[in-house]
């Protein structure tokens, strides 16, 4: 007899599985992320201080029964959430671990001694190392002036084998304008696949920007990237996926991918069917990052207006001084960027850390 997830539970005995698992009450002060380190404010590497929501982890916490079992219900069951979700066919989707390892996976198929890298800079570094390790070279474009991709020089590179586009951008949190992001899947061969990395989708709210998603239908080589670990909270839990067309995701399947652990299929099928949890997250964040703007902007301070959980000021002396500097304060902000060395990537925290990102902020530039 085939279970699903639920099903089992309820054969498996949910009643024993209780009485030797700790409630969920039990659980949330070790998922509080308290520590001998508690009052270092960790604004270094866009994580979302809210965790899961809590119907994700009564989830998680009811698949530790299920540890024994291979997860193939549970994998089963996260791959129709997604596609019935985003209207695609569950072949068109490849789990990942986090959307990290989809980048992985495209640089294995896609790239090599002949085929290189395309990636703006800055942004997310990770495909330019996979390419790297798969002996690509890897062809840097600057953003433009708007900090936006320059789409057109892209386009341009000879031997192109992947060209990854990040949108929002990371580390800048801008966006490209969707007439540029169509007029670059439009005039790129469809031979080159082009990875469009959606990790910060959830939080961009500017009317000049879209997902790429329905494109995968008529154009054989996008792939799209996206992930649980930033508006849903689940950065160590691990999860991410990708959506493309079959033959596409059928080139990428024999390098790996797809199998997640049972704890973090359930958190990430639990997250996604918790309809209010974008829409709240998303405003959460930007009402904090705003008044963070605010802030910036009295001081004088130039930052990159951003469409994620995230920003980049401009310190005016050394980077890497600068977080050491805040640091003393307790606040860990985000590395330097070789492109932008006066420049540093800040995350958007609770109200109460940012508050406190102020003050260190205030008495590191006395």
């Amino acid at each position: 007899m085939n279970l699903s997830r639920r099903a089992f539970a309820r054969v498996a005995g949910a009643g024993a599985a209780a009485a030797v698992l700790p409630s969920i009450a039990a659980l949330r002060p070790l998922l509080a992320v308290k520590s001998a380190t508690s009052e270092i404010v960790r604004l270094s590497a866009n994580e979302n201080p809210y965790g899961p929501s809590a119907a994700a982890l009564e989830a998680m916490r009811l698949a530790f029964a299920q540890a024994w079992r291979y997860p193939d219900e549970a994998q089963d069951e996260l791959l129709d959430t997604i596609a019935k979700l985003h209207s695609v066919s569950r072949d068109q989707v490849l789990l990942g671990d986090g959307s990290s390892e989809i980048l992985k996976l495209a640089a294995a198929c896609f790239t090599g001694p002949s085929r290189k890298v395309v990636m703006a800079s800055p942004t997310f570094e990770a495909i330019g190392n996979y390419g790297r390790a798969a002996g690509a070279e890897v062809v840097s474009v600057p953003l433009d002036a708007a900090f936006a991709h320059d789409v057109a020089k892209m386009g341009a590179v000879s031997g192109t084998g992947l060209l990854y586009v990040c949108n929002p951008n990371n580390p800048t949190g801008s966006i490209t304008p969707k007439e540029a992001v169509r007029s670059l899947i439009a005039g790129v061969p469809a031979s080159i696949p082009i990875l469009v990395d959606e990790a910060y989708f959830h939080y961009a709210v500017s009317g000049d920007y879209e997902s790429v998603l329905p494109a995968i239908a008529s154009h054989p080589s996008l792939i799209v990237a996206r992930t649980f670990s930033k508006i849903y909270g689940m950065a160590g839990i691990r999860a991410g996926f990708a959506m493309a067309r079959l033959d596409l995701l059928a080139k990428m399947r024999p390098f790996g991918g797809g199998m997640l652990p049972i704890t973090g299929l359930a958190c990430a099928t639990a997250s996604m069917k918790v309809k209010s949890l974008i829409a709240e997250r998303r405003a959460i964040n930007r009402r904090i990052r705003e008044n963070t703007f605010e802030f910036l902007e009295k001081k004088g301070v130039k930052y990159i207006p951003s469409e994620a959980n995230f920003f980049m000021m401009e310190v005016g002396r050394p980077g890497a001084e600068f977080a050491q500097a805040m640091a003393a304060q307790k606040v860990i902000i985000g590395r330097v960027w070789p492109a932008w060395p006066t420049k540093v990537r800040v995350t958007v925290g609770t109200q109460d850390e940012m508050d406190k990102f102020k003050a260190a902020y205030l008495k590191v530039v006395a």
